[in-house]
């Protein structure tokens, strides 16, 4: 069988089951695999994502109870939450254990890096709390660590797999910035509906995002930018433009000032008054 290093494990499916009768564990194994074969199509197969190691051993608990045989399994898996969550729905469909009836229910898909997080801020916490001499209050400390914490969540999206955050598609709103530490500044300040162009030209995804949805493209506060809002505006449906303090870059903004930008943004007809009918620049 596969195997599947500790480290690259994602989500574990944790399931419970119950047979009218006595089983052992290779039935239950034999089960799990024998039954949900081609429910899922080739990409799923149980037997093939084990070889592949992109899920690991199945581990099963059981007892018996008089004529019944009642028990935990666990699969942990590598694979996205969704193929995750897919698996284990097939697990639910399992209706036999050898000759015995059998119900299977899953009770848990735990998010492994998750619960790592979790644990890291706290034990980091600790460890500041015991070595540090310079009186940093927690409250302080576990707000830094829960920004990179945040700042870890960036995605790639569509086809030029521009960095952006995990609420870019359920947001009706979406805010546009320039590159990848633009994003991952934003997401520090808990901002999940951004996106980055990875550069100065508008790609073919934001172009299709901006026809979808409301836009705000965040720029620098510089020449560089104002020319870059001036290009998006030509080459996209951009509804508003928010500009860094002057003379200061979006990926180096605090908290405060991120949210002072976005609130002070201008529609896109003002900006080109401003810029271009009047031809300011700052």
């Amino acid at each position: 069988m596969g195997k599947i290093s500790p480290q690259s494990i994602k989500y574990i499916i944790t399931a419970t089951f119950e047979a009218d009768g006595v089983v052992e564990k290779p039935d239950v194994i034999g089960a799990i695999f024998g039954q949900t074969e081609g429910l899922l199509g080739e990409d799923l197969e149980l037997r093939e994502l084990q070889k592949a190691g992109k899920i690991g051993r199945i581990d099963v608990t059981l007892e018996i109870d008089e004529s019944k045989t009642k028990g935990t399994v666990e699969i942990p898996t590598s694979i996205d939450r969704a193929e995750t969550a897919l698996i284990a729905a097939a697990i639910e469909t399992i209706d036999r254990i050898g000759p015995c009836d059998a119900t299977f229910k899953v009770i848990n898909i735990e998010d492994v890096r998750s619960s790592k997080r979790k644990y890291i801020v706290e034990r980091a916490k600790k460890l500041l709390e015991k070595f540090s001499s310079e009186g940093i209050k927690l409250k302080e400390i576990e707000q830094e660590l829960m920004k990179h914490v945040k700042a870890s969540k960036v995605i790639e999206y569509g086809k030029e797999l521009l960095p952006a955050g995990p609420a870019i598609d359920s947001s009706n709103e979406i805010i546009i910035v320039e590159g990848r530490a633009d994003v991952v500044n934003l997401l520090k300040a808990g901002i999940k509906n951004v996106i980055g162009m990875n550069g100065t030209v508008v790609p073919a995804t934001i172009k299709r995002l901006s026809n979808q949805k409301q836009t705000t493209l965040f720029v620098d506060g510089d020449r560089g930018g104002i020319l870059i809002a001036l290009d998006a505006i030509r080459n996209a449906k951009i509804d508003f433009i928010a500009r860094a303090p002057d003379g200061k870059e979006v990926e180096e903004l605090t908290e405060k000032e991120i949210y002072a930008s976005l609130r002070n943004k201008i529609s896109s007809e003002e900006f080109l008054k401003r810029y271009v009918k009047k031809g300011k620049r700052r």
